[in-house]
């Protein structure tokens, strides 16, 4: 689904720590991503994996009926689920992300809410409108203030943007990620590289790599608009992580480069966004394949697809991975900056001046992993960056 105005049951998955609360004791994007959905609906929070099902069910339970309940909490089963009273539903543009909407509510232009308080704008009926000022040519435009995020199809999960925007153009980018805990398990995608000594196959490092690359790529595709693309990629996604030999992946991942390379559409979409030369990509810390492409998102995309093509012919490897291998799907894991850190802090100069149906493009083209932020590695392993 496209935006929370499709959805009839919310799951929040993980602790309440860490997070800043609304007067409602929660965050304020889970009570705007709440406030999108429109009756009948359900909210379940699940902290303990083993009663997912539970809670799921329970929720489910709770739309069948289709009666409001007040709020209550199974602690044993570490569940929370909830009805409010009904809302008035909004339409949520569904254009795959991207192109704008004129709605100055509390919605972003791909379908989310999140409840923001529109900044320096001032409101009607409670509605933000555009403050006003110059833009490159001197002339008095609306400036707009659009958040993008946490919660979105196909976005970089817990990031937010905060863009300002005169007309189509973007003109500032605050980058905010979502307040987490820290925690000490490592991002999945970066697991088999921060085992420590314990002994790790190549083809295992192989198969991640492989199945973060395409998971990356399905965000592109689907960003792009290409959505059988974004469907195939993820199919052979999931048959990587599900343990397929590298024959049968090499099998299916062969006719999707090919097709990727050959699409004349999809370069004319991506050429010439969010360029990234090399030099000043290694000046930021970028370390991965930003680095390695250095150029613009099409370039980047090539590189993945490089990149999963050898990946899937590696993944039956038994020999160890060599201990100085510690560069993961985003970049070195052995510097005191996690990669994805890099890639945020990159993020506003590559956005601004852009119009913003590409903005998200960029973004996908980055695919920064939040995870990375959040990961303390215990003393003496691979690295530590606090």
């Amino acid at each position: 689904m496209s935006g929370p105005g499709e959805a009839d049951l919310l799951v929040i998955a993980g602790d309440h720590e860490g997070e800043s609360r609304g007067e409602g004791g929660e965050s304020d994007w889970v009570a705007g991503l709440w406030q999108g959905i429109p009756a009948p609906k359900a909210r379940v929070w699940v902290t303990d994996p083993e009663r997912a099902a539970d809670a799921l069910d329970s929720g489910l339970a709770d739309l069948v009926r289709g009666e409001h309940e007040d709020d209550h909490a199974h602690e044993a089963h570490h569940e929370h689920h909830e009805h409010h009273e009904h809302h008035e539903h909004h339409e949520h543009q569904q254009d795959g992300g991207t192109a704008p909407h004129s709605d100055h509510g509390g919605h972003d232009m791909h379908g989310g809410h999140h409840g923001h308080a529109g900044h320096a704008m001032g409101l009607v009926e409670g509605l933000p409108m555009a403050d006003r000022a110059d833009d490159r040519d001197g002339l008095r435009l609306d400036v707009l203030h659009v958040p993008l995020g946490p919660v979105l199809a196909d976005w970089p999960a817990g990031l937010i943007l905060h863009l300002a925007l005169q007309g189509d153009i973007v003109q500032e980018v605050t980058v905010e990620p979502v307040a987490t805990p820290p925690s000490p398990r490592p991002p999945f995608w970066n697991e088999p590289w921060l085992r420590g000594a314990e002994h790790i196959s190549r083809g295992d490092a192989a198969r991640r790599l492989c199945a973060a690359h395409l998971d990356s790529l399905g965000r592109f595709f689907a960003v792009a608009g290409w959505d059988d693309m974004a469907a195939r990629i993820r199919h052979v996604r999931d048959r990587a992580l599900a343990g397929a030999t590298a024959a049968e992946l090499t099998s299916l991942v062969r006719p999707l480069i090919r097709r990727a390379k050959r699409s004349r559409t999809l370069r004319w979409l991506t050429t010439g966004l969010g360029t990234l030369p090399a030099e000043q990509a290694r000046q930021r810390g970028v370390t991965g394949p930003a680095l390695v492409a250095d150029g613009d998102a099409y370039s980047r995309m090539l590189v993945w697809l490089d990149a999963v093509g050898r990946s899937a012919a590696d993944c039956d490897v038994t020999e160890a991975l060599d201990a100085a291998e510690v560069v993961g799907p985003r970049g070195r894991l052995d510097v005191p900056v996690p990669p994805s850190r890099a890639l945020l802090d990159s993020l506003p100069r590559l956005l601004e001046g852009t119009e913003f149906a590409c903005a998200r493009i960029i973004v996908a083209s980055l695919d920064p992993d939040l995870d990375e932020l959040t990961h303390v590695p215990a003393p003496g392993t691979v690295h530590s960056h606090g």
